[in-house]
């Protein structure tokens, strides 16, 4: 259910370390203020993410905020693999996302992650990937609710991979999927009062 350790603890470190960083950047701050959108976090829900900014009307913006976020993801875990081994692949890809989610440069306030496990997980085994991107819009088109569609994508994540022959990345997805379980806990209640905002609902 874990990929095999190959890679020496100190490379793992390393890879952890610089995958954080890279994770921490945050893209949506970056996005709002070359659009001239203002803070992001003082904009709707005021997370940092793609669909925040997505609130403000600007879809240029929020598109290249999605990529970005899930580029950073994709980027970490292609490095490490490709100089390294599966298990740092692993690490990077799950270091980048508590990265976006717990930033050093913002104070550890950062998104939900969403697009950074997408982009993660594509690049770590792309059908199982695929698979939740899927799962994301099959949501999303029956409910407009971009955290529900979060939730059920994070959720089925681990399934896709042991269904789809990558039962060591598991683990790593009932991680990914824990935390985004707890990163959205606000909108989890929300959705149980029914007050949630709908995508492309500005706030």
């Amino acid at each position: 259910m874990i990929p095999a350790l190959e890679t020496s603890p100190g490379a793992l470190a390393l890879v952890a370390v610089a995958a954080y960083l890279l994770g921490s950047v945050p893209f949506g701050l970056v996005m709002a203020r070359l659009f001239g959108l203002g803070d992001l976090r003082k904009i709707g829900s005021g997370n940092i993410g793609a669909t925040n900014v997505l609130r403000t009307g600007n879809r240029p913006a929020a598109a290249l905020t999605l990529i970005l976020d899930a580029g950073k993801g994709g980027i970490a875990v292609l490095i490490a693999r490709a100089l390294f081994a599966e298990d740092a692949a692993q690490v990077a890809g799950f270091a980048a996302f508590f990265g976006h989610c717990f930033p050093v440069f913002l104070g550890f306030r950062g998104g939900k992650g969403v697009a950074t496990f997408l982009g993660t997980l594509l690049a770590l085994f792309w059908p199982a990937g695929l698979a939740a991107c899927l799962t994301w819009l099959v949501v999303a088109g029956v409910s407009r609710y971009s955290s529900l569609s979060a939730l059920v994508a994070a959720v089925l994540s681990p399934l896709w991979a042991y269904m789809l022959g990558r039962p060591e990345a598991v683990v790593l997805c009932i991680l990914l999927a824990a935390l985004i379980v707890l990163r959205h806990r606000d909108n989890i209640r929300r959705l149980r009062d029914g007050t949630e905002s709908r995508i492309g609902q500005k706030t």
